[in-house]
């Protein structure tokens, strides 16, 4: 008898050994699975990557600052530059990019409604005061009867440059342009029949040696090594001409673009801009 009990103790022994080790099989199973399932992050762990298209200088500069910051946040702050910064509109229209910051809201009115974007600004972020640069003359009194001044030829800020000849009471405009566009023949008085050369904004620093003087934006500037500061005259801080971030319509409620907006107002940028670009770049928040 004591045999058989013996015999009956050691395989109750043998079963509970098999149960209790199931039990720890199933358990190791189930953790490994939640760390699987950890390791994948699902939504909450994933990295959004977002694309913003910019012009070169100072625009994808500063988004280089604020790209950890995003990082930091779960946001992959992709830049995206081209060499025409007028193909920036159509990339984010035909979705390439998420958004674009690299113009004003006076170039923008001037062709959304001829191109049918549908946009949305969601961040004013700094403002490039267009200045008069020469290559000949030290102040504006040099300025002559007859001389040549260049000027950008796109509509908004063609009219920006002569505003800008305008408020040093170099030239008169007709009254009543409310659109943001103006061309020499818009000039109403015009009394040292100065030479207005139009063309393309980025050749103007190349054109300088040819020409007594140019009006030219701030960025353009900046690419070609000129010194800001060398500036006879130009915009004060109050300019309408902020730079800002535009997005395709009902995007400006996506949690990334709102980060990429507190990002770029924040007080770390403020200092950025202002200690890198000086006069050149004025932050406009």
């Amino acid at each position: 008898m004591k045999k058989q009990a013996s015999s009956v103790l050691v395989a109750l022994a043998i079963v509970l050994a098999g149960v209790l080790a199931g039990c720890g099989s199933d358990k190791g199973n189930d953790g490994a699975k939640a760390a699987a399932e950890g390791s994948s992050g699902g939504d909450a762990g994933k990295e959004i990557t977002l694309k913003v298209g910019a012009a070169a200088v100072p625009h994808a500069e500063i988004l280089e600052f604020i790209k950890p910051k995003l990082k930091e946040e779960g946001i992959n702050l992709e830049i995206v530059t081209l060499d025409d910064e007028g193909q920036l509109n159509p990339a984010l229209q035909e979705k390439q990019i998420d958004a674009n910051y690299f113009q004003h809201v006076p170039y923008l009115d001037s062709i959304k409604e001829e191109k049918g974007y549908d946009f949305a600004v969601t961040a004013k972020v700094h403002v490039e005061p267009i200045g008069f640069y020469s290559e000949k003359l030290k102040s504006k009194e040099e300025l002559k009867d007859g001389a040549k001044i260049g000027i950008p030829n796109n509509p908004s800020n063609e009219y920006r440059a002569l505003v800008l000849l305008q408020q040093q009471g170099l030239i008169k405009l007709k009254d009543g342009l409310t659109t943001y566009e103006a061309t020499p023949k818009d000039i109403a008085d015009n009394p040292h029949k100065f030479e207005f050369v139009e063309a393309d904004a980025a050749t103007l620093p190349r054109a300088l040696p040819d020409l007594d003087g140019a009006v030219i934006n701030t960025n353009i500037v900046l690419e070609s090594g000129i010194d800001p500061k060398s500036a006879l005259f130009r915009e004060d801080a109050n300019s309408p001409y902020a730079n800002i971030v535009v997005v395709r319509s009902g995007d400006e409620n996506r949690d990334e673009i709102k980060k990429l907006d507190a990002a770029l107002t924040s007080p770390d940028v403020k200092k950025f801009i202002e200690d890198k670009y000086g006069v050149a770049v004025v932050p406009a928040f």
